[in-house]
């Protein structure tokens, strides 16, 4: 793959690519990286070709950070980072026609989160790191946030997760059904690796990604609806920047 990024690196094996965050500092989203997901996404897509097996993993570089979330600092001087980063992530990841996994390999907060709920399976670290979203603490809010939520999470999780900010450890986040399984940090990859291999043969019959869209389209479409939208602010200012 001849195209070069700053904040993510690519390995392929087999059908299976890997993409690896590293962004310091603690791999904040911010526009740059978002787009350069995006890139790398569709250019997967590219090389796959059409009704062909493949899947793609998005992890973090070290069992510390798996990403903390947007750089909440950038909207001081652009309101529409989300609309041009974030929001554009999350729709490409969810119209995306191959299996996805995340492996979150330490702490993901915020937004990250939806980032994580928007790939089809989730592995994460059994020992280190916490899954959190805590924007009811923040005062930050953006239209249509609780979609993925309700479309991935058991309607008791939901309120644990939106509503009271609760913070996860891998063996809690796999017991509510947020995360598809747990491992230690030197096995991760490994089990994130045999999840893809499992389903990455699923995308063979060209309607993977329309079928997920019987399950996630309320989502996809919120994400798209609120994409490169400059005519008014889609996202709440937090009144505290975590």
């Amino acid at each position: 793959m001849a195209t070069t990024y700053k904040s993510i690196s690519l390995e392929r094996t087999g059908n299976i690519y890997i993409i690896t965050l590293q962004k310091p500092p603690e791999n904040r989203l911010d526009v740059a990286a978002c787009q350069e997901l995006i890139r790398a996404y569709r250019q997967i897509e590219k090389e796959f070709g059409r009704d062909s097996e493949g899947a793609v993993i998005l992890r973090g570089n070290d069992a510390k950070f798996f990403t903390t979330g947007l750089d909440l600092h950038e909207r001081d001087v652009n309101p529409f980072v989300s609309s041009d980063g974030f929001y554009p992530l999350l729709a490409t990841i969810l119209d995306f026609p191959f299996p996805t996994v995340a492996l979150i390999t330490g702490h993901v907060m915020g937004g990250a989160c939806l980032l994580t709920l928007a790939h089809d399976y989730r592995i994460m670290n059994d020992s280190r790191g916490y899954w959190q979203m805590p924007p009811v603490n923040a005062g930050l809010h953006h239209d249509g946030m609780g979609s993925l939520i309700r479309a991935k999470l058991a309607p008791q999780v939901r309120r644990k997760v939106l509503l009271e900010a609760h913070r996860y450890k891998g063996p809690e986040a796999l017991k509510d059904g947020i995360v598809d399984a747990v491992a230690p940090p030197d096995q991760m990859l490994d089990v994130a690796i045999a999840w893809a291999e499992t389903w990455k043969s699923k995308a063979k019959m060209g309607v993977y990604g329309v079928l997920r869209n019987e399950l996630v389209g309320e989502a996809l479409k919120a994400y798209q609806m609120n994409s490169y939208v400059h005519h008014r602010e889609t996202a709440r200012e937090p009144k505290i920047k975590l």
